[in-house]
C-alpha cells in the first residue's frame, strides 16, 4: 500500500505553495504529478523541478501509469500526488489508487466556471467529478495553504 500523504488539486501543479508549505507539513519526500500532458512536456517538468524542495523527488506520470505503478512504491516514499483537475483525481481513484482525501487548493476561473471559494472555480463537470469522488468515500476539503482555515466544501455543490 503506497503512503499517500496528500492528494491535491491545483491547476498550477508544483509551485511555491506546494513546494514550501504543503510538503513540509505532510512530510512528503516525493511529489508525483499525475497529468497526461505534463508527463510528455520536458520544459514544464524542468520548471516545476526548480520549485520542488531539495528533499523531494519529483515524478511526472500519466494518469494510467500512476494507476499501474503506484502500488509498487517503496514504504520509504511519502507521496504527495498533485493533479490539475478533479476529473484526473477521479480517474486515479477509479483506477485503483487508494486516495482517501483530496485537498482542493486552486482551480482558476475560466469560461463556464463559477467561483465557489477563495481560489476555487468549478464547472458542472467538476461538480459531477466531486460528487462521484464523494460517493466513492473520498473526503474533500478546500484549503489553499496549511496555515489557513478550511473553507466550506458544501459550496462546491451549490
Amino acid at each position: 500500500m503506497p503512503d499517500i500523504v496528500l492528494t491535491r488539486i491545483d491547476n498550477r501543479l508544483i509551485h511555491g505553495q506546494v513546494a514550501t508549505q504543503w510538503c513540509g507539513v505532510v512530510g512528503a519526500n516525493l511529489l508525483l504529478v499525475a497529468n497526461d500532458k505534463v508527463a510528455a512536456d520536458q520544459l514544464r517538468q524542468g520548471l516545476m523541478n526548480m520549485a520542488a524542495p531539495s528533499y523531494c523527488q519529483t515524478r511526472y506520470f500519466t494518469i494510467q501509469k500512476t494507476c499501474d505503478i503506484i502500488g509498487k512504491a517503496s514504504p520509504s516514499q511519502h507521496i504527495a500526488i498533485i493533479c490539475e483537475t478533479p476529473q484526473d483525481v477521479l480517474k486515479l481513484v477509479e483506477g485503483g489508487v487508494p486516495i482517501k482525501s483530496v485537498n482542493i487548493g486552486n482551480m482558476h476561473m475560466a469560461e463556464g466556471k463559477r467561483q465557489v471559494a477563495t481560489s476555487v472555480a468549478v464547472s458542472d463537470d467538476d461538480v459531477a467529478a466531486f460528487k462521484r469522488l464523494r460517493e466513492l468515500g473520498v473526503e474533500l476539503y478546500i484549503q489553499r495553504v496549511p496555515d489557513i482555515a478550511k473553507e466550506d466544501v458544501e459550496n462546491l455543490f451549490k
